[in-house]
């Protein structure tokens, strides 16, 4: 299963049936995990954990030293890959910053096309798509099913929250709350993601509540906090839309208007 051309450091760990192709490189403190295939021309370094079944395409580098220049090369930061990533054609993932908290962390089943960047201490969920050059500055939190369209831009310590969709070439300077579609340099909100929630079997009730919760936030001018008043008054019908109640009160850096 691994190619007698492949590089692998004797301390490196890899279960029996990891294949890894020829002229890849694995350094040391790498663990990769059963069924996951690394192609050719592919370097893993640092303390980077794969898990299983990923699929990680020729020439992606994983687990280089943050481009922070605090960082010091005898911090011990990680990279922290799940199961069932499809991780294309030249996509760089780096590990935390000690000041970042120490860790880059990437869920399951994410579809991560060629030439995407995951900056240091990038928190990652599970069932995203990122479009061919999206890229992630530092500190940068991904919920889940979000949708990054080509060439986009998150500037860091920003946030998207879970189902949320931008649009190729998209420049996010601020947080993108659940379920928004976002698109534009700088990223303007342009209402929700219906059509994402619709083939994720959201119901037809619960997507009309989703809208007017977002046209509370963005169309009635109310303040933040009066937004919030309105919007509890509508999670008591609709428990979804506490996601966007719980995203606005941590907000740190407002959100994408």
């Amino acid at each position: 299963m691994i190619d007698p051309r492949a590089i692998i450091d004797p301390t490196a760990e890899l279960d029996s049936d990891v294949h890894v192709g020829p002229f890849s490189i694995i350094g040391a403190n790498v663990h990769i995990g059963a069924g996951t295939w690394v192609g050719p021309h592919v370097v893993i370094n640092g303390h980077t954990r794969i898990g299983k079944n990923n699929k990680i395409y020729q020439f992606a580098s994983l687990g280089e030293a943050p481009q922070d220049k605090k960082h010091k090369p005898e911090d011990v930061t990680f990279l922290e890959i799940g199961d069932g990533n499809e991780i294309r054609e030249y996509c760089t993932m780096n590990r935390g910053t000690v000041q970042g908290g120490g860790y880059t962390r990437i869920g399951d089943d994410n579809w991560i096309m060629a030439y995407t960047h995951f900056a240091h201490d990038c928190h990652v969920g599970n069932h995203t798509i990122f479009a061919n050059n999206s890229s992630l500055a530092g500190h940068v939190t991904i919920g889940d099913h979000v949708i990054l369209g080509g060439f986009s831009l998150v500037h860091q310590f920003c946030r998207m929250g879970e189902h949320s969709f931008s649009g190729a070439g998209s420049v996010i300077f601020q947080d993108v709350p659940p379920y928004v579609t976002v698109a534009g340099n700088r990223a303007k909100a342009y209402g929700i993601n219906k059509e994402g929630l619709r083939r994720r079997n959201f119901d037809k009730e619960t997507i009309q509540a989703l809208y007017r919760a977002y046209k509370i936030i963005y169309r009635n001018n109310y303040t933040q906090d009066e937004a919030i008043e309105h919007l509890e008054a509508l999670a008591q019908q609709y428990p979804a839309v506490h996601t966007y109640i719980n995203f606005l009160r941590e907000s740190q850096r407002g959100i994408v208007r």
